[in-house]
């Protein structure tokens, strides 16, 4: 038996480190890494001890005898990986006779960081409590005698672990138990509610650390730009996640379901978790942590039908493959790709395996008549797929009515009630810190501020919002890489206040 990768990958890289065999691919130091959705164990060469499914924070990684119905082809997915590599297997089996496991070549041990022995104890402050702001806790903490001062303006942890994955996720928000053993750390002081730019001014907090670290993440949404884009029923679908997360800044009654047809602007992940979430069973979600006022919500929802909207083609999509293979194992919803251009059809029955578009294979295609009404269809609730389809604008009275897309065949308005754009989310500017209007990021060399000493950035404010949880801890590595080489040369900034006096600054202003 073998253990396999599942859909919840986080891809930080934490299964690879411990694996005995060096079974587990592709590794950080590979060029796929970049690109690839999810990890992947090699069958061949597992020897099923169970060290990557101990250190998996998210709990991805499972024995294959133990796979449910809806993870079963992750054993096929795991061993499809390697089959690129056929004939070096076929060699390195030759070399053991056909017996016992056929073990990867390790690469050269490389040391990036050297740090002398008399290096100091390091103040600082990480703004930030997500996942990147957490990585870059943990590195310093298991790496150097750093005493570390983290702050976020919420008055609870986790930033998008907590407020941005959707709760039918339980074990991709698990991750929040592993940075969370940090929080009390006894070289950890945190302050929740405290908001820098607000209740502490960028300058007290570098007065009072030798470095300051920014993963303040992607708190704005991207806007599609069209007209109606403003009216009562188009939201962000940042705003749904955030509600049904029990985000403190989002209100209760922020989403109405009195629609019958939404229609979501964008095919990335978030664009289907949120279609997911609107056609699943409220009962099933009543386990989870959803808000009680998101599921109070659901319960009495009336919408039977998520159009998602894309522009591009079936195999050019945003969103992984995991996340859409998930949608075909919901109870009582149907997926449909509208067949209203040939291209659709003809991509989705070329895809190769390894294809986005090969996912769709098997999903019904039809040429959907938007004038019948989605409780028209038998009763149960649907996803419908549209590629190669732009919005043009929002279309009703004070109230969204309808949207009106392109397509192959020109332009048609799709009745509906509600609109969510999910095209992105967008950095907004830390206080002081140079932005890059164009990219939604602040300025910076390998993580180090443009033209402010000490200062360093993390996460989606660093590199743009792309990529999972697990990316974080390659993009903090390096960041904290670069802030150490600064200590090393001694370009620091000295701190001015004394250690004791930022907590009691900011118990006074919290």
């Amino acid at each position: 038996m073998a253990y396999a990768i599942t859909q919840t990958c986080c891809k930080d890289a934490s299964c690879v480190s411990v694996c005995p065999v060096n079974c587990i691919r592709p590794t950080p130091e590979e060029r796929d890494f970049g690109s690839t959705e999810m990890l992947h164990v090699d069958p061949q060469t597992c020897i099923d001890c169970g060290a990557c499914a101990d250190a998996c924070p998210v709990d991805a990684v499972l024995p294959v005898d133990s796979l449910g119905a809806a993870q079963r082809e992750y054993a096929d997915i795991n061993a499809a990986y390697f089959e690129h590599a056929e004939e070096e297997s076929e060699a390195r089996s030759a070399e053991t006779d056909g017996h016992g496991p056929i073990f990867h070549a390790w690469g050269e041990p490389a040391f990036e960081r050297v740090l002398p022995p008399d290096f100091g104890p390091l103040r600082v402050a990480i703004v930030g409590t997500g996942p990147a702001g957490m990585y870059a806790a943990e590195d310093l903490l298991l790496h150097t005698r750093a005493e570390v001062t983290l702050v976020d303006r919420l008055p609870a942890a986790g930033g998008l672990v907590r407020y941005g994955v959707a709760p039918d996720h339980p074990a991709t928000k698990k991750a929040g138990d592993t940075f969370a053993r940090f929080h009390t750390h006894p070289r950890v002081r945190m302050h929740l509610g405290l908001e820098v730019g607000r209740d502490v001014t960028a300058e007290e907090l570098a007065a009072h650390h030798d470095a300051v670290i920014y993963a303040v993440g992607a708190a704005a949404d991207r806007r599609l730009g069209i007209p109606g884009e403003d009216r009562t029923g188009s939201l962000a679908a940042t705003t749904v996640v955030a509600w049904y997360n029990a985000h403190p800044e989002v209100a209760p009654d922020a989403v109405d379901l009195s629609a019958e047809r939404v229609v979501v602007v964008g095919n990335g992940n978030v664009a289907l978790d949120v279609a997911r979430i609107l056609v699943s069973d409220p009962e099933a979600l009543a386990g989870t942590g959803i808000a009680r006022h998101a599921l109070a919500e659901l319960r009495r929802s009336k919408v039977r039908e998520v159009v998602v909207l894309g522009r591009r083609d079936p195999d050019h999509a945003a969103y992984t493959r995991s996340e859409l293979r998930a949608l075909k194992h919901l109870p009582e919803v149907d997926l449909v790709v509208d067949d209203h251009d040939p291209r659709i059809g003809a991509v989705i029955d070329a895809a190769g395996p390894k294809d986005k578009a090969a996912v769709l294979r098997g999903v019904t295609r039809e040429a959907v008549d938007w004038s019948v009404a989605p409780d028209a269809a038998g009763g149960r609730r649907r996803i419908v797929f549209r590629f190669l389809s732009a919005p043009m604008e929002m279309c009703g009275d004070e109230h969204i009515r309808a949207v009106r897309v392109t397509g192959g065949n020109g332009e048609l308005q799709i009745p509906a009630g509600m609109a969510l754009r999910a095209i992105g989310y967008r950095g907004v500017p830390p206080a002081g810190l140079p932005f890059d209007e164009a990219a939604g990021t602040v300025r910076h060399e390998h993580g180090r501020v443009t033209g402010r000493a000490g200062t360093y950035v993390v996460g989606w404010i660093k590199r743009g919002p792309s990529g999972g949880i697990g990316v974080n801890r390659a993009c903090a590595a390096e960041t904290v890489g670069t802030l150490l080489a600064d200590a090393v040369a001694g370009v620091l900034p000295a701190p001015t206040g004394r250690p004791k006096a930022f907590h009691r600054l900011a118990r006074r202003r919290r």
